[in-house]
């Protein structure tokens, strides 16, 4: 029984519509998502939900403890022991206009062995995002 794919990732945020729209300016979408007792979206490529956002309210938890079934949360800082998430995508000078456009600050790299160009962006909550494009 191995494992097959990466279904999704999900991320806990103190900035839920931050971390949407920095998702969407990618080429992502918000589609359906469960009626969870805590605010989030599912965002979607194509129609593949592939991150689940989980919006954090400090000052009223209870909804995601209850469903976590967890008592006490540390609010996140960063990507903690994540380093990056990755996604092959296709258009390049298109994302770098979005990006340039939204003021979202980014990195570009060259691996010419491999016939890639790699765009690096920070979300939000300072999870590096590699946006990966083939010959």
């Amino acid at each position: 029984m191995p494992l097959e794919r990466l279904d999704h990732y999900s991320i806990r945020t103190l900035k839920l519509e931050e971390t949407k729209e920095f998702y969407e300016a990618l080429g992502l979408h918000s589609g359906d998502r469960p009626p969870f007792p805590f605010p989030g979206y599912w965002l979607y490529a194509r129609d593949v939900p592939v991150v689940h956002l989980v919006g954090l309210d400090e000052k009223n938890p209870e909804g995601l403890y209850d469903y976590l079934g967890v008592k006490d949360y540390e609010f996140p800082d960063g990507g903690g022991a994540v380093d990056h998430m990755a996604f092959r995508a296709s258009d390049p000078d298109r994302l770098k206009k979005v990006l340039d456009e939204k003021d979202i600050p980014y990195r570009v790299r060259e691996v010419p062995d491999l016939g890639l160009l790699q765009i690096f962006a920070e979300d939000p909550n300072e999870i590096t995002i590699e946006i990966n494009y083939y010959d």
